[in-house]
């Protein structure tokens, strides 16, 4: 009675893959092609020089010097500046560069008025420029003292290189045109309480920009652990389980549907993993369930408390003897961020994920809005949300569904349903499955999963 049981179950569910429910549906392509190009393009050479250049201003303490030409976080900012400027040139002016700042004082580690300065590259989009996707790093840097401003601190992992490698990520990829715009972020104050990022974040709300994803590179050179571990080949993605901005009402419908794993924000790290598996060699995600390491911040919170997803991409192994310290040698132990401790071709690789990644989020269409789903008490699960038109939808496919067992890590399951609005899963009890949909591009580019209800709105 049992096997009869299990027969009739697999048939019922053996009717929703066949080619008569599906005949009228193209799916696009499973792969990308570009992005394998992409993937390759960093250059190792090219990011060490850029963190040595950052290097050799000696300092980039948020209180150190703003008016010399070879010293201090001024120099380095306008160098940032200029170093987008010349890249914009070469793509015939493709990228707005600006800063943005503003005036922090009365702060622990702000104390007098100070102002922090970010520099942005805006590379807008040809066919949605408002949906936007962001890779940024820090240009701060400090030693022991977080009130040092004088002091050398060459900052070359943390974090002159996750702005090496969004240096590098704009050479690439102002090379492509994207129906989304992609902006190059270099960050300020982050050593300092956060305030690049909060300054960034509340200007984009201002300006009403749609930003659906923040990739945050805070340390991306080091491979060498503090842990005795080497290991070049993976690197964590952190990001938030539950949206910061969610009210009470949406915690209880959440208690009781779920979402506790499946933010924007923790789904653009899903799909971050898939990109490295499917275009990357030697390139492994750790997906790390925490908002950052254990009590330490980063520059994507700030766009997470502002209900802006975002994410910390950053090296597995860390070395502590190589953060926040004053160049010195005690008992043979050497201490202080400094080349030594940089692989670039390690960086490269972490760069070429970023850009994978920003590419297939720029070229994919809008994420789906108003995910909705029901199915309680019934053996079906339907899922429905807004679909797009208009100019916004002049290169969209379809809508991919995807579920997963409440267990797993990434989705296991998925099917491409079309140009529809709504698409029921027969015999998929919604009582075993997380859900999700995904917008696709007609070139196979596809957008983070958006899981229903309030917990995964973007």
């Amino acid at each position: 009675m049992k096997k009869t049981t299990i027969i009739a179950i697999a048939c019922a569910s053996f009717t929703l893959i066949t080619p008569s429910l599906a005949k009228d549906i193209k799916a696009p392509p499973s792969e990308v092609m570009k992005l394998y190009d992409i993937a390759n393009a960093p250059s190792p050479e090219r990011i060490r020089s850029d963190i040595q250049t950052l290097v050799d201003f000696g300092t980039r303490h948020t209180l150190s010097d703003t008016v010399s030409e070879t010293r201090g976080i001024g120099a380095a900012r306008r160098w940032i500046f200029e170093e987008f400027e010349r890249i914009s040139e070469e793509c015939g002016g493709c990228l707005e560069v600006v800063y943005i700042t503003d005036t922090i004082s009365g702060e622990p580690r702000i104390p007098d008025p100070t102002a922090v300065v970010s520099v942005l590259a805006i590379q807008r989009g040809n066919l949605d420029p408002n949906r936007i996707v962001m890779m940024s790093g820090d240009i701060d840097s400090r030693v022991t003292d977080p009130l040092d401003g004088r002091s050398d601190s060459p900052g070359a992992n943390d974090n002159a290189s996750g702005v090496a490698g969004t240096l590098e990520a704009a050479r690439i990829l102002s090379k492509y045109n994207f129906d989304g715009t992609i902006i190059y972020a270099a960050l300020s104050g982050e050593e300092q309480g956060l305030f690049g990022g909060k300054i960034v974040a509340a200007h984009a709300l201002e300006q009403g920009w749609n930003i659906q994803a923040v990739l945050n590179n805070d340390m991306i050179s080091n491979i060498a652990g503090i842990d005795g571990v080497i290991d070049n080949s993976t690197l964590r993605v952190f990001s938030e389980g539950t949206r910061a901005v969610e009210t009470p009402e949406e915690a209880r419908l959440r208690r009781f549907t779920g979402g506790e794993v499946d933010s924007p924000s923790r789904n653009i790290a899903r799909q971050i993993d898939r990109l490295a598996d499917q275009y990357m060699t030697n390139l492994d995600v750790m997906m790390v369930y925490r908002l950052d390491r254990f009590r330490r911040g980063g520059h994507h919170r700030p766009f997470n408390e502002a209900g802006i997803p975002g994410v910390r991409l950053m090296e597995t192994h860390e070395h502590y003897d190589r953060q926040h310290q004053d160049l010195r040698s005690e008992n043979g132990r050497a201490y202080g961020d400094v080349m030594d401790g940089v692989d670039e071709v390690y960086a490269a690789k972490i760069t070429g994920l970023n850009a994978i990644t920003l590419a297939m989020m720029a070229d994919a269409p809008p994420v789906p809005e108003n995910v909705e789903i029901e199915g309680a008490v019934s053996p079906s699960t339907i899922l429905r949300w807004d679909r797009i038109r208009g100019k916004r939808a002049r290169n969209l496919a379809g809508y991919r569904v995807y579920w997963r067992e409440t267990t797993e890590a990434q989705w296991t399951n998925s099917r491409f349903v079309g140009k529809v609005n709504e698409y029921t899963l027969e015999n998929i009890v919604i009582d075993n499955y997380f859900f999700g949909v995904a917008s696709v591009a007609k070139d196979g580019s596809e957008s983070p999963v958006v899981f229903p209800g309030p917990a995964g709105r973007f």
